[in-house]
């Protein structure tokens, strides 16, 4: 994914509360939600960036020789330039782009179409 297209901003900005707890009816619910996206978003960022510099990877034994590559310098500015995790997530999260599910309550939805089933064959 092109997170530089993304409509994340770059910097900190402060969010209505109002807007976070709208669909799971917790905020911190979906405080945890969204780190949990920030910890994906974060490993598909490292993932990517270190296949993209793994291609200038030097293996010398030498220390004395370090060779900087523009290309590698340009590669590492474009992934600071980019929004942080959380950013993201908490942007993919308020335009409903992100999937979750509590399976405590998928286990409290099946008991409760069980015992209506139950009460309908009686």
């Amino acid at each position: 994914m092109d997170y530089k297209k993304s409509k994340a901003p770059v910097n900190t900005v402060t969010r209505n509360l109002q807007d976070l707890w709208k669909e799971t009816g917790n905020i911190y619910e979906s405080v945890a939600i969204i780190a949990k996206r920030s910890n994906q978003i974060a490993a598909e960022i490292k993932q990517d960036l270190s296949k993209k510099l793994a291609e200038f990877a030097s293996y010398n034994d030498s220390l004395e020789e370090v060779f900087e590559n523009r290309e590698q310098i340009e590669i590492s500015r474009y992934y600071e330039k980019l929004p942080k995790p959380t950013l993201l997530a908490t942007q993919e999260f308020l335009d409903g782009n992100v999937y979750w599910r509590d399976p405590s309550q998928d286990q409290q939805n099946e008991e409760a179409q069980a015992e209506k089933s139950e009460e309908d064959n009686l």
